[in-house]
């Protein structure tokens, strides 16, 4: 039986960081989407925990927020 996204911890994880890091930057979700080349929507579906992300697209998202895509699936203390 597949897991849903919203049912696994580490895309929570993953889904804070990018929020942080976001805010972090002071970006809105369309503008790191348009830096990443997703779409506006995705941005917003992943941090709430609605869509599992690739692997290219964790990439792509760390390369836009300027950060190691390693970091991104650290839990924050």
């Amino acid at each position: 039986m597949p897991i849903k996204p919203k049912d696994c911890p580490l895309v929570a994880v993953f889904a804070a960081n990018i929020r942080r890091r976001r805010l972090e930057l002071k970006l809105s979700q369309e503008e790191l989407a348009e830096r990443a080349g997703v779409h506006r929507t995705y941005v917003g579906m992943l941090e709430r925990s609605e869509k599992n992300c690739t692997i290219y697209n964790i990439w792509r998202l760390a390369s836009a927020l300027d950060i190691e895509p390693s970091k991104l699936l650290i839990a924050q203390v």
